[in-house]
């Protein structure tokens, strides 16, 4: 049998040999050259998820209670050492802002180390020390380990927090808070804060100019002795060292810390909004509206949602590519860029998506957001985006890890959350498992578009009218920058007129009387910026000629001179005329009281209604002089006094403040002024002279 089939197969192939063919003649074209630009047209495909080797670590606890945790890693001669206070939210109340300065000046003293010892300690062996409200960090090659664990256990179990430094720290403290209160950033975070959660919670709590100077040295005291103990706080040692040896060193360096019960405080509760409206926040002279849309919600770090709500937002605006931002950024050039955050708490979490736009798509950028938060939780997203988000999540997770201190952190989240031992070893492959149906979830669990606030920080004058289209269910509001609800502003005035108010500031001032003696005005003012002293000199007269001198660090930085008609300024070495319209605005600009020229032919006033200023209800007089500048004016309602100006430049507002106002010779002149541009700046006259005689080479301009 088997020769038949073998026999069988051969004639098989011999009759298929045999047959005969007919051969179809075919063309063959030129092979196509390849497109250069062909990698343009598609998004490269991403990268499958890395597989992560996460370090082990081990922990012991010492006698005072202090959680030590060990992360062994040889490879570099170099220790890092963390520790880390798990401080419970307390009210700080009329003192907010002493824990940020009790952590800054941990190491500014011991009983045995001035701040100078200490840095010098640890500048000669080439290590880093740093501190904070609840804790502190230090690295060092690790043969010098022993000389910066001396140096820290002492700032940490020794501090002083000396007089000097204290009143030191706190004037930079407050220098740092006068330029936030121009920052639309930190001006959106604090009403952020206030709004979510309430000035009755810890966290709605913001430190103002008011709060700091409430602050003395034996809070700082306080502060430390009651939250800084071992029963709380954890010891983090990372690098080239053994259990055996960080046992060892923290028992000598730290086992004599003091353990004691820290109090904790019941917390209101808080929750989102019942329904989306809108607060806006005026900064005269923006040009640009900064946008917050956040609400409180519960979300803890232990939570099993956290990876999926991760992934949830990370496709709405967690990175470059997410949905929000393409929509702003790349199809609508309404900004640089969107984003949004959903940061888990203990106590209570939030939700925060920002962005910078223009005035002109303020409502437009608003409404965009909303909608991109509603989308994520009408339908699921496609599979494309979900391995799309997915990899840009697991990429960042693994860069992460090229810091040694990554693995620590995860180990003191670890045991502070109560997490699963193998949580982050897992993290990849849990992030990975998230579904299309798990991101619909979590956006109809924790994004929500319709219990949000929408705080805009911008020139209320351009976008609240456009603000109207945005249709929040809780309308607009309106907030001062932290969080203090004001007056809407009212264009009802009555029967005042924008001459009727420039009439009554200046009877406030002295009267027209007074101030038409004033034929001349010297004044000198003084601000720190950046750590340099500008002066500003300055020299007025009713008879159309002028000096304005201006000197930063005792150098000549800029000079203006005019007289009648002609003048030039000198920068940076060159003199340069003066063109008409600047003299112009000049010539008034420089008056004693500038007021005085606006019932002159060429001036045109308009009262607009009334806003609030500073916490004051304040006539709003726009101003057009006869050069064509424009100004915004507002004018105390109560005390008749100017308490701002907004000039229009050059496409820009340029705001200033006034303040402080003290009589000169029976006229009162504002002693204290802060503008905006080019950088926040409080000036302060230090000397003031009226009718005093003028020299005629001080207003050569030739």
């Amino acid at each position: 049998m088997q020769y038949k089939h073998f026999a069988f197969f051969v004639l098989l192939i011999l009759l298929a040999a045999c047959t005969p063919k007919t051969t179809v003649p075919t063309v063959t074209a030129p092979p196509a050259k390849p497109d250069p630009e062909a990698f343009r047209k598609h998004a490269p495909a991403p990268d499958p998820a890395p597989v992560i080797q996460i370090g082990d670590y081990q922990t012991f606890t010492l006698d005072n209670g202090l959680t030590v945790i060990v992360v062994e890693d040889h490879k570099i001669p170099a220790i890092d050492i963390s520790l880390d206070v798990d401080v419970p939210p307390f009210y700080e109340k009329d003192k907010a802002g002493l824990s940020s300065l009790a952590g800054t000046l941990m190491a500014a003293g011991t009983k045995s180390r001035t701040k100078a010892d200490i840095d010098e300690a640890v500048d000669f062996i080439g290590a880093y020390l740093t501190t904070w409200a609840t804790g502190m960090y230090a690295n060092c090659l690790s043969k010098h380990k022993d000389a910066l664990l001396d140096v820290m256990s002492d700032v940490l179990l020794h501090p002083t927090f000396p007089e000097k430094e204290f009143e030191k720290e706190r004037k930079r403290t407050l220098s740092g808070l006068a330029q936030q209160q121009d920052d639309p950033n930190a001006i959106a975070r604090n009403v952020g804060h206030v709004l979510n959660f309430g000035k009755n919670h810890p966290y709605g709590e913001v430190a103002t100019e008011e709060t700091v100077k409430n602050i003395t040295r034996d809070d700082l005291v306080k502060y430390y002795q009651t939250y800084y103990r071992p029963n709380i706080s954890y010891l983090v040692l990372t690098g080239d060292i053994t259990p055996d040896e960080a046992k060892e060193l923290a028992n000598k360096y730290f086992g004599s810390w003091q353990k004691a019960d820290v109090p904790r405080v019941e917390l209101p509760a808080v929750k989102p909004p019942q329904q989306t409206s809108v607060a806006m926040v005026n900064k005269n002279g923006a040009v640009q509206s900064q946008l917050l849309i956040t609400y409180p919600l519960d979300l803890k770090p232990n939570s099993p949602d956290l990876i999926k709500t991760r992934v949830a937002n990370g496709l709405l605006g967690g990175f470059f590519g997410s949905r929000i931002n393409k929509n702003l950024r790349e199809d609508k050039a309404y900004t640089y860029g969107a984003h949004t955050s959903i940061r888990p708490d203990r106590e209570i979490a939030r939700f925060r998506g920002g962005a910078a736009v223009r005035n002109e798509v303020t409502d437009s950028a608003i409404v965009q957001f909303l909608y991109e938060m509603k989308r994520i939780r009408e339908s699921k997203p496609a599979p494309e985006e979900m391995k799309r988000v997915k990899s840009v999540l697991s990429g960042q997770f693994a860069r992460s890890l090229e810091d040694k201190r990554t693995v620590a952190r995860f180990a003191v989240n670890t045991i502070k959350y109560h997490l699963p031992k193998d949580y982050y070893a897992n993290y990849l492959k849990n992030l990975n498992a998230v579904t299309a149906e798990d991101i619909q979830a979590m956006a109809r669990k924790y994004i929500k578009p319709d219990q949000a606030y929408v705080i805009v920080v911008g020139n209320q004058d351009e976008v609240v009218e456009r603000l109207q289209n945005v249709q929040a269910p809780g309308g607009i509001k309106y907030y001062d920058r932290y969080g203090n609800p004001i007056a809407a502003p009212k264009k009802d005035v009555g029967e005042m007129t924008a001459k009727q108010v420039i009439e009554r500031y200046l009877k406030a001032i002295g009267g027209r009387e007074a101030i038409a003696k004033i034929k001349t005005i010297r004044a000198v003012a003084g601000a720190e910026a950046q750590g340099q002293q500008v002066v500003i000199k300055t020299i007025g007269s009713t008879q159309g000629k002028g000096m304005i001198d201006v000197l930063v660090g005792g150098q000549p930085m800029q000079k203006i001179v005019f007289n009648n008609g002609k003048g030039y300024q000198m920068a940076m070495g060159q003199k340069m005329p003066l063109e008409q319209k600047m003299l112009e605005g000049l010539k008034t600009e420089i008056l004693p009281v500038k007021e005085m020229a606006y019932d002159q032919p060429g001036y045109q006033l308009e009262l607009k209604g009334i806003e609030t200023i500073d916490g004051k209800e304040a006539y709003k007089v726009v101003v057009t002089t006869p050069a064509g500048t424009t100004q915004t004016n507002y004018y105390d309602v109560k005390s008749g006094l100017k308490l701002q100006q907004v000039t229009r430049q050059n496409g820009m507002n340029l705001p200033v403040t006034y303040s402080d106002y003290k009589s000169v010779q029976g006229v009162l002149f504002p002693y204290t002024f802060k503008q905006t541009v080019p950088m926040p700046m409080t000036f302060h006259i230090t000397d003031i002279r009226v009718n005093v005689p003028l020299k005629d080479e001080d207003f050569k301009v030739d």
